[in-house]
């Protein structure tokens, strides 16, 4: 709500009137506004239950320019469909070009109005100029994608008086709505849709991989037929240059349809606007995987998605269990280990599920005494695993068996202490590996096309630093860089594109900051498909551990438990999996629902495949 500026203006509050058994919130605005001051801060609604739909009041007669102001400021933080109550303060040319969908931004504290909306000059005038400012946080895009934003807010709204009814509405404005950021909170989600790597496969019958595309829908206006059109409209631009989608271009809802929704089997049917003989039987059993993924963000339950043609006609059908093996999906894969080094340096285990913390030796070379590891990394499949040894100068490659051997080197430092050679090592999907080479005096990004070939050297055009570690994720499209400059560590997420033919070679592209109020990023890992582990400091704050969205936003819900000095985490894709530390008591790891536990006191490095 609107507060009181301190020796301020003068007004009545505003009220919500509830109707519980409706799930209904009407906001109405009292019949006075303020008669003096100059500065107000809008902060409309106080967060309501989440299964509460709040509406707003339309203007009332003979509102004045700072009553039509605060109304419309309301109605756009109401859950109304199509913003019709707030287009009910504008002007009817204002009303019809007015594009709401375009944008939404996002402020700190909510809009001010730092004028007194008031006519100025002779009483006769029939028009006024309204600002309304604020902090920036985030803009949210036409495309529904999320974007860190910071500088001031300042835009002109301008009201006049119609010669005929006189009343007052508003007849200029920008596009787009703006609210504070807890009104954001209350009326937007972040859900992921999907689309498949558009270079890449897995397994010998080529599966393709499940891309996540973060974006923000409005979470009680129809969200699941937002999100259809959304995945149906494509991937977002910073994503779309190494994703593919298997809906014809085109694709849409047929005309008329809303409230998309499972039936009491789980079962959800989506008419789209496709004749049954565009769609061979493999392209629509892609397109019913992407929206199947994609849905479980809002129904973790649907069980199968029907695809409806024009005129009715099924086009395909699809159950959870069969899109599993239509797409490789990162969240869908279980890790059957957690890895770590125990106090002699060795490479040990413990399977996943274990409520114990007994650890054995991985088979082969990495598991024997005297190889002085420093970090590994273990492949999706869990048959291969890299190690950082000699003190982070060399790279070794080896097979998790029993008969396997060690071999050469495939890649050595010339940094000249451990903290400038080698970082821990990252495997993608496809088993290509990732490691970055921290030398001050030649810093580099590598890959090792499934992790044996020669490491080639990865160009990062937008980098403005050092690269200080490296996670690439589960699908292989995407890159999380740990970079330095000028004594802070932040936090970026990067493109991976791959050689198309030119001979351009592999380059991590579109570089954008994940936590952009952290300064000094010390520990990542992924823990979703699009969301990730960090450990870092806020500027002047202590070490705190966090998960962060891969387009910056912030999360809902609690951080994990706090835990002192830590060094390095794990997290799987798989959100039921544990999380793990390395911190000033070793090894520990955070169950669902339980406190930190000790799993080895000398144990280091500690990681899940990937």
């Amino acid at each position: 709500m609107a507060a009181d500026r301190e020796g301020g203006a003068r007004r009545r509050p505003w009220r919500a009137v509830a109707y519980a058994a409706l799930g209904v919130v009407l906001l109405a605005g009292c019949a006075s506004m303020p008669d003096s001051g100059d500065l107000r801060d809008v902060e409309s609604t106080p967060r309501q239950d989440t299964g509460v739909r709040v509406f707003a009041m339309p203007p009332a007669d003979g509102a004045g320019p700072g009553e039509i102001m605060q109304g419309f400021l309301e109605a756009l933080t109401s859950d109304d469909p199509g913003y019709d109550t707030a287009r009910k303060y504008l002007t009817a040319d204002a009303a019809r070009t007015w594009r709401p969908e375009q944008s939404t931004t996002v402020l700190a504290n909510g809009p001010t109005i730092e004028t007194d909306c008031r006519p100025g000059g002779r009483e006769e005038t029939n028009s006024v100029t309204c600002v309304l400012s604020g902090s920036q946080v985030a803009t949210v895009d036409e495309q529904q994608a999320y974007q860190p934003a910071d500088g001031t807010y300042r835009k002109k709204l301008h009201l006049a008086k119609d010669p005929k009814s006189g009343q007052w509405r508003i007849d200029g404005l920008p596009n787009g709505v703006v609210m504070g950021k807890s009104d954001f909170q209350r009326n937007y989600r972040s859900v992921d849709k999907y689309y498949f790597a558009s270079d890449a496969s897995v397994g010998a019958s080529g599966q393709p991989v499940a891309v996540a595309d973060p974006v923000f829908v409005r979470s009680k206006v129809d969200p699941m037929t937002q999100l259809v059109r959304s995945l149906l409209n494509g991937p977002t631009t910073w994503l779309r240059p190494v994703v593919r989608s298997s809906f014809p271009t085109g694709t849409a809802l047929q005309k008329g349809v809303s409230g998309l929704a499972p039936d009491d089997q789980n079962k959800l049917t989506v008419p789209l606007n496709l004749k049954p003989s565009r769609v061979a039987p493999g392209r629509c059993a892609e397109m019913a995987t992407q929206m199947l993924f994609t849905l479980r963000n809002l129904a973790p339950t649907l069980d199968s998605v029907e695809l409806r043609g024009t005129g009715g006609d099924r086009l395909c059908e699809l159950t959870g269990e069969r899109a599993e093996s239509v797409a490789w999906h990162g969240s869908s894969k279980r890790p059957d280990y957690l890895y770590f080094l125990d106090g002699k340096h060795r490479m040990v285990r413990m399977q996943t599920g274990s409520t114990g913390t007994a650890s054995v030796p991985v088979p082969g070379p990495l598991g024997e005494s005297g190889r002085g590891l420093q970090s590994v990394a273990v492949s999706r499949d869990e048959h291969t695993a890299a190690g950082i040894g000699d003190e982070g100068r060399t790279l070794y490659v080896t097979s998790l068996a029993s008969d396997a051997s060690l071999g050469d080197p495939l890649l050595t430092s010339a940094g000249t202490t451990p903290d400038h050679r080698l970082a821990t090592p990252s495997w993608d999907a496809r088993g290509d590996l990732w490691v970055a080479d921290r030398d001050p005096h030649r810093p580099r990004l590598f890959v090792l096309e499934q992790g044996a070939d020669k490491p080639e050297p990865v160009a990062v055009p937008d980098l403005s630093g050092q690269i200080e570690d490296a996670r690439v994720a589960a699908d292989g499209a995407r890159i999380a860089l740990v970079v330095e400059k000028d004594g802070k560590q932040s936090l970026f997420i990067g493109r991976i594109q791959r050689d198309d033919g030119t001979g351009q070679g592999i380059s991590v592209d579109g570089l954008r900051s994940a936590a952009p109020d952290l300064e000094q990023v010390s520990a990542i890992s992924w823990a979703g498909d699009s969301r990730l582990l960090v450990v870092g400091q806020e500027q002047g704050g202590v070490q705190q551990m966090r998960y962060v969205q891969v387009d910056g936003s912030t999360l809902d819900g609690p951080a994990p438990g706090a835990l002192t000095s830590v060094k390095a985490i794990a997290a799987s894709e798989d959100e039921r999996v544990p999380l793990v530390a390395y911190s000033e008591d070793g090894i520990v790891r955070l169950p669902s629902g339980a406190q930190w536990q000790k799993v080895d006191k000398d144990g280091s490095a500690p990681v899940y495949p990937g």
